[in-house]
């Protein structure tokens, strides 16, 4: 799956990591309904960490259809809000 993080580029990341993934999307999901910001920005930088580190980074110039869209690192919680699906940023 390709997943652009939002400021920085894609990445390409295995369907195996989603579970680990799901998890830090719902500790995510739980520090924003808290309305916790510092708890909000560990958690959304948790996310973000795991995807560049799990992951494989496309080139600069690479033009892959994106099947996920993540937050910019400094995503206010109101601008994460909006992209939220009933999932949360990562479905399932």
């Amino acid at each position: 799956m390709i997943v652009r993080i939002m400021g920085e580029g894609q990445v390409k990341l295995a369907d195996a990591h989603f579970t680990e993934l799901n998890k830090l999307d719902d500790e995510l999901l739980d520090e924003m309904e808290s309305g916790d910001e510092a708890g909000f920005r560990r958690a959304l930088g948790a996310l973000l960490d795991a995807v560049r580190s799990l992951g494989t980074a496309l080139p600069d110039d690479a033009l892959e259809p994106s099947e996920l869209i993540l937050p910019a690192p400094d995503a206010t919680l109101d601008e994460v809000r909006e992209m939220l699906s009933d999932d949360g940023l990562i479905p399932g």
